[in-house]
């Protein structure tokens, strides 16, 4: 089955539209179509991560190839590709790319849940700092909802960044607020507009550290 076969059929067996995943992907809708038509041959590596996180498959499903593992499980662990960088900064673009680092993971760490609702990603820049570190890893948890104004999140932001910070918040507003903890970085409004650009990735509930760099 080719691979623009293979998005359509598994869109409608989770019964999606083309808008759902192109919400989830971060694309136009009319994106999402040109894929299913086969009009789009060569996808960007992290919208092939996106669009399998999408369809809930491995990014081997849609690249018929096995170039960035699904976690393998053994009795006490289970074993992450580490497949991208996220910025306690502000211009980290967002590519979910495997360069080979991997991760052992704890099973009690999951809580009970399947490894495929969590990634992990490595910290770049110092504005979460002390709490988070520049080289740190941090498996999160998917989600695309926060929890309570003032968590600390994975968004997604001007389509294309990624950052983690607080989230703060108002229920039925329209506006979030990214807020550092080093004072010495600006806290980022996100409004109206801007918002249909931005969604959440992710929380992190977990954070692995080197002791020795």
């Amino acid at each position: 089955m080719e691979v623009k076969d293979k998005i359509k059929q598994r869109r409608k067996e989770l019964g999606l539209t083309q808008l759902d995943i192109a919400k989830k992907v971060g694309v136009s809708e009319p994106t999402v179509c040109r894929w299913e038509n086969g009009e789009i041959a060569n996808m960007r590596r992290d919208k092939i991560v996106s669009l399998a996180e999408a369809l809930n498959v491995a990014p081997a499903f849609i690249m018929d190839d096995s170039d960035i593992p699904s976690p393998d499980t053994t009795e006490a662990y289970t074993t992450f590709p580490v497949i991208g960088d996220v910025a306690a900064g502000y211009e980290q673009i967002a590519v979910e790319d495997w360069e080979g680092d991997k991760i052992d993971i704890p099973l009690s760490w999951l809580g009970g849940r399947p490894h495929s609702d969590y990634m992990v990603l490595r910290v770049k820049g110092d504005s979460m700092f002390p709490e988070y570190q520049d080289g740190d890893k941090v498996l999160v948890l998917k989600q695309d909802t926060m929890d309570y104004s003032g968590q600390i999140g994975v968004v997604l932001f001007d389509d294309d960044h990624i950052t983690v910070k607080r989230v703060e918040y108002k229920p039925g507003e329209n506006w979030m607020r990214l807020v550092p903890i080093n004072p010495n970085y600006p806290r980022e409004l996100i409004e109206n507009e801007a918002l249909e650009h931005c969604c959440i990735r992710g929380i992190p509930v977990k954070l692995i550290r080197d002791i020795i760099k």
